[in-house]
Formats: structure tokens, C-alpha cells, sequence
């Protein structure tokens, strides 16, 4: 290995409510907003996203559009005048 090129590793602490000790090329100690220890997804607390609303929200937005006749009513208005 060259010399001078590698950065110096040193111990680390990371913390979000637990502390993870390791060597980083930062050393001291590292706030973290949350680590696989905290995370919904890895304690199984994680909550399931209703997306009824979404569907709703939509429906209410373009659902009357949607209703509504397959054909372009400017197309149709044409059609009935000839």
C-alpha cells in the first residue's frame, strides 16, 4: 500500500437513542435520526398506509370527467351539426 494516500480511521460513536461504536473517518460522536435498531421497518411497529383517501381524493377530482361520455364532447357537437 502507498503511504499518505489512505485516511486515518478512528473510533466513532453514532447515536439515535441506542449508540453504535465503530471506526470511522470521522471520529467523535455522530448524532443519527434513526438507525436499523429504531426503524419501524426492522421493529415491526411499522403502521400500514390506508390508501382509500388517495382513491378518493382522485375519484373526486376526476370522477366526474371520468363518468362522463367515452367521446370528445367537442367531437360529438360537431358530428350532431353536419
Amino acid at each position: 500500500m502507498k503511504e499518505k494516500i489512505h485516511p486515518k480511521y478512528g473510533p466513532a460513536r453514532f447515536e439515535c437513542g441506542n449508540v453504535i461504536e465503530t471506526q470511522s473517518t470521522r471520529s467523535g460522536t455522530i448524532k443519527i435520526e434513526i438507525c436499523s435498531a429504531c426503524h419501524p421497518a426492522f421493529t415491526g411497529q411499522q403502521r400500514l398506509v390506508d390508501s382509500a383517501g388517495r382513491v378518493e381524493k382522485f375519484m373526486r377530482k376526476f370522477g366526474e370527467k371520468a363518468k362522463g361520455s367515452k367521446t370528445n364532447p367537442k367531437k360529438a357537437a360537431k358530428k350532431d351539426s353536419k
